[in-house]
């Protein structure tokens, strides 16, 4: 780890510090029998036929900056759902992302659709503090973690009966990824120590994952339908999570119809 991840990677232990402080994990799992919103995010994917979009909501990005002005979480939210978003990505990194877990229950506590907690999870302890504002689906981001909390985060996410993404960047990292048999497999087409983004990354990954009993998805850097075209065409990959290119776009609500067809 270098750079951007490895700052991102401290900050998190030391606000994780300050918010074990004040919540303790017998209240959280207080808090979370309370819950009746809970779906099946990994089921939600595999049992769609069609191309599945998990749409991202995000405020702002280490790369890009702000990406929305007046950002709103909720109207983001319904965007997505009306225009046939599988899964909702919501971002809630506070100091890079400018993101919150108060977003996932908003928008919970309004949409039926499964949701990922977009975040840098390095302690078990997040997996409860996540489900505890209404989360369905948590992160492992490889390059940012050893075996040991992998295999913690992987195994205290389960006991929680939520739905895992495992995320690669890297052939050394599909490998590593393989043994998650109940994760969905992430491959992000961007670099997190470079920032730079190719799509051929799935493909050139996809040969290691392709025995992957669960789904595969390609993450980042998707522009358009015709990128997601190529990945779908050379690798038979039908799960894409967006953001950028969405928050961006002057319609995204007709770039996500697009996106959905390709498979048609």
């Amino acid at each position: 780890m270098t750079n951007i991840l490895e700052k991102i990677i401290q900050e998190k232990k030391e606000a994780l510090e300050i918010i074990k402080k004040n919540n303790s994990l017998s209240s959280l799992e207080d808090k979370i029998k309370t819950i009746k919103t809970f779906l099946n995010f990994k089921d939600a994917i595999s049992n769609n036929k069609k191309v599945s979009l998990i749409s991202e909501i995000k405020k702002a990005s280490p790369s890009a900056g702000i990406l929305v002005k007046n950002f709103n979480h909720i109207d983001i939210a319904k965007l997505y759902v009306d225009n046939g978003a599988t899964c909702l990505s919501v971002l809630t990194e506070e100091k890079n992302f400018l993101g919150k877990l108060d977003y996932i229950k908003d928008i919970k506590d309004k949409f039926k659709i499964p949701v990922l907690a977009k975040d840098f999870f390095i302690d078990p302890y997040q997996i409860a503090l996540s489900k505890s504002f209404g989360c369905d689906c948590i992160l492992i981001i490889i390059a940012a973690l050893d075996v040991k909390q992998s295999d913690e985060i992987y195994t205290e996410a389960l006991k929680q009966n939520l739905s895992i993404i495992v995320e690669v960047h890297n052939e050394q990292e599909a490998e590593r990824a393989l043994k998650y048999e109940e994760a969905l497999i992430g491959i992000n087409n961007r670099n997190l120590k470079t920032l730079d983004i190719s799509i051929n990354n799935t493909i050139s990954i996809f040969e290691i994952l392709k025995s992957h009993k669960s789904p595969l998805i390609s993450e980042s850097g998707i522009k358009n339908e015709n990128d997601a075209r190529y990945i779908y065409e050379k690798t038979g990959i039908k799960n894409f999570l967006i953001g950028e290119s969405l928050l961006k776009s002057d319609n995204p609500a007709a770039l996500m119809q697009k996106i959905i067809q390709i498979s048609q």
